[in-house]
């Protein structure tokens, strides 16, 4: 049972980030610390990555929580959860 009209639905994912993110800015920080220099969110490459490293041919995609609520841990079964409703069993 949906607790949101469309409108409020629609109006609160609006709000979702899908840049510079708490998790993205994480690994932004640590990669650069470790000497890696790269570009963000190259728009020209399939999926648009979070962070791409021409030099080397090489790109990252951060997945962070979407709804921001509970722990890694809870992210981490949702997304199995989700994968399992959406393929109809888990992989072999």
């Amino acid at each position: 049972m949906d607790t949101l009209t469309s409108a409020q639905g629609s109006e609160r994912m609006s709000r979702v980030r899908s840049k510079d993110t708490k998790p993205e800015m994480v690994v932004r920080r640590l990669v650069h610390r470790m000497g890696f220099r790269y570009r963000l969110h190259v728009r020209n490459l399939p999926g648009n990555p979070d962070l791409v490293f021409p030099s080397r041919g090489k790109i990252i995609f951060v997945h962070g929580c979407v709804f921001g609520a509970g722990t890694e841990l809870d992210s981490v079964i949702a997304r199995h959860e989700c994968y399992h409703d959406v393929q109809g069993g888990w992989p072999r």
